[in-house]
């Protein structure tokens, strides 16, 4: 089941795409799901990948779009390491 799928952005913090995607898709801005997660506060390598969750994630999105951004930047190199 593909949809079920998720892939952790945040190592640092365990913050998955979901997590990032779900608080988006409610309105807050990448600044406050930062506040709120955690995300990219430590190490700051996953900020790039998790800017690009919350960008995909406008009303007009279609959920594959989410999981295609994420997984470009995985084989790019850009995304954390697993």
């Amino acid at each position: 089941m593909a949809g079920n799928l998720h892939m952790i952005v945040c190592v640092c913090r365990r913050i998955s795409d979901r997590e990032i995607a779900r608080h988006a898709r409610a309105g807050l801005s990448f600044d406050e799901i930062q506040f709120e997660l955690g995300v990219a506060t430590q190490c700051g390598c996953c900020e790039s990948c998790a800017r690009d969750v919350v960008a995909q994630c406008s009303p007009s999105r279609p959920v594959a779009a989410l999981h295609n951004a994420v997984a470009a930047h995985t084989i790019a190199g850009t995304g954390p390491a697993l």
